[in-house]
């Protein structure tokens, strides 16, 4: 128990540490969602169900009266990134294999990786869970996109 409290406690400091590259990634998916793009989240490993959660937050505003933003789910298919994917939209892989971004980014759209302890080199920006627990990171990952849903919408609120 003292190591998965340990875990849990350095990757929590790692995330306030990494809050600059998570308002960055929320600033950039704001300035897409105001010039009308739609949010397309797979995931791997587990990260699927996760993708189906980031979908449903985001069409549900976090200010009262503002409306939803479009979401997609893919599911545990990035495969359909290419059929369903245009160049003004975000694409959200939760711990994406590979290249799993590497078409997204090809067709011009804004990628962004939930990832564990490791780089992403088709994402945009990479949201690094800094632990090797599965829970743990998962826990992290949770944290990231519902920080990103709050801060998109603060930031789309700021500019209308």
């Amino acid at each position: 128990m003292t190591r998965f409290r340990t875990d849990r406690e350095s990757a929590g400091r790692a995330l306030v540490d990494d809050a600059g590259v998570v308002i960055e990634a929320a600033a950039a998916m704001a300035a897409r969602f105001g010039s009308g793009s739609r949010l397309l989240a797979f995931g791997r490993d587990g990260g699927a169900s996760d993708a189906a959660h980031v979908a449903v937050e985001f069409t549900h505003p976090v200010i009262v009266g503002k409306p939803a933003l479009p979401a997609l789910c893919l599911g545990g298919e990035p495969s359909l990134l290419p059929v369903l994917g245009r160049p003004e939209d975000i694409a959200v892989g939760i711990r994406p294999a590979g290249d799993d971004l590497a078409v997204a980014r090809g067709l011009g759209m804004l990628t962004v990786a939930l990832t564990v302890n490791a780089a992403c080199p088709h994402a945009d920006h990479v949201l690094a869970a800094a632990s090797d627990d599965a829970l743990v990171a998962r826990e992290i990952h949770v944290t990231m996109y519902h920080l990103l849903w709050e801060l998109v919408h603060v930031f789309l609120e700021a500019d209308g």
